[in-house]
């Protein structure tokens, strides 16, 4: 493994930063989480056609510039570092992806190079608060329980009437971008309790009688989120036929998305860092700045320790998802949430005022781990699927040792 950056990497990274760096000062974030969409529509058209970013890492058969995954993390960092309101999350990271493992060819066609031009945003809606685990990041996604389980509750699909037609009935209450999207990526449960399976299906909110969305007060602005109502609502079933294994699917994608939303994290982590560094090379007290005081300095080199191993357990993760997505992004929301909880200190009573910047970071943090987390269940669930809690030593408490073993230490 090379770890370091190709020079098409690191013109990615250079690009987007003088870019952001002119159209996405925190005024600039706060404007645009207050327009209809969530986000500077005018500045996400531009990402799209002048950069590429959400065909960054699509086939070029389908629009897309044809690189990888670690490009994709390069340019979720910077957006991280920003801040940048954007669907790049929802559209390049949950539901391209999909879309392409799981679609015929007509609809990887009609959809993908729309995406690829920024002209369609798209969006992953799952049942209740269910993301994470439907990812398979905190938890099973192959049992369906996260969909309604084929009983009450969930989102329910039937066939319709026309051929290849499907209705849905049900509700997700946490859709990231789920306000703004062009295209829903549904999950469902189809045939009832005794035949239930979980299928995904593409709902057209524009176009498609029965849908209800509303734009939820979410503690990070910059993450929007929305309530989907589906009221016998028309969908079309994602792929050839309903034998596809979906759980599966969104447990792979669930590793690649990990990997950027850890990239994203260190990103935030960094411009924390950075404006706290900046912060106390000017704040005085007792006649110096404060930076120059040990204390402070040592807070900050420990701080940049741990954002500088999550940057490296990030770019680890974009280079294999599937070995260390979900610590990845453990590790990275854990340095996200020491680097603005410091921030916010290190500002003193200025940094304690909502106004500051350093509050959009700190939201950030904590709606991450709302989210996507918490840490502690990412790293308990890596660690059973790594089989560290199997063998007879274990028991049916996670992470507690067999009485011999405490009699032994």
């Amino acid at each position: 493994m090379d770890a370091a950056f190709t020079a098409e990497q690191d013109e990615i990274r250079r690009t987007l930063r003088e870019l952001l760096a002119e159209h996405c000062a925190p005024d600039d974030v706060r404007s645009a989480v207050r327009t209809t969409d969530g986000y500077d529509a005018p500045l996400w058209r531009r990402l799209a056609q002048d950069l590429g970013l959400p065909g960054l890492a699509l086939p070029q058969e389908y629009g897309g510039v044809g690189c990888g995954l670690t490009e994709l993390a390069v340019a979720c960092e910077e957006t991280g570092r920003a801040l940048l309101p954007s669907p790049l999350i929802a559209t390049a990271a949950l539901a391209a992806p999909l879309i392409a493992a799981l679609g015929t060819d007509a609809q990887r066609t009609a959809l993908l190079p729309r995406i690829a031009a920024g002209e369609l945003t798209a969006t992953l809606a799952v049942p209740g608060g269910s993301l994470a685990t439907a990812l398979g990041l905190t938890g099973d996604p192959t049992d369906g329980a996260w969909a309604g389980g084929g009983r009450a509750g969930g989102v329910q699909a039937r066939p319709g009437a026309g051929a290849g037609g499907w209705r849905l009935y049900g509700e997700a209450v946490q859709v990231l971008d789920g306000h703004s999207a062009g295209l829903l990526l549904v999950a469902a449960h189809a045939g009832g309790f005794p035949r239930s399976r979980t299928l995904l299906f593409l709902v057209r909110p524009d176009a498609a009688a029965g849908v209800v969305r509303v734009r939820r007060t979410s503690l990070d602005e910059t993450r929007p989120l929305a309530r989907i109502e589906l009221r016998d609502t028309e969908a079309e079933l994602l792929g050839a036929d309903d034998t596809a294994d979906v759980t599966g699917a969104l447990a792979s994608a669930g590793q690649s998305v990990a990997a950027l939303l850890a990239a994203q994290a260190v990103g935030a982590a960094s411009g924390a860092l950075e404006r706290t560094v900046e912060y106390v090379k000017t704040r005085e007290q007792f006649g110096r700045a404060i930076g120059s005081f040990q204390a402070v300095k040592h807070r900050l080199a420990d701080l940049y320790v741990q954002v500088q191993a999550a940057r490296s357990a990030a770019y680890y993760a974009a280079w294999d998802p599937a070995a260390a997505g979900g610590l990845a992004l453990a590790q990275a929301l854990e340095a996200l949430r020491t680097a603005t909880a410091e921030a916010v200190q290190l500002h003193g009573g200025l940094g304690f005022t909502w106004e500051h910047e350093a509050h959009l970071y700190f939201k950030r943090a904590a709606a991450d781990e709302l989210l996507f987390g918490p840490v502690h269940r990412l790293r308990d669930h890596a660690a059973r699927q790594a089989g560290l809690f199997a063998g007879p030593a274990a028991t049916g408490t996670a992470g507690t040792a067999a009485p011999a073993e405490r009699v032994a230490v």
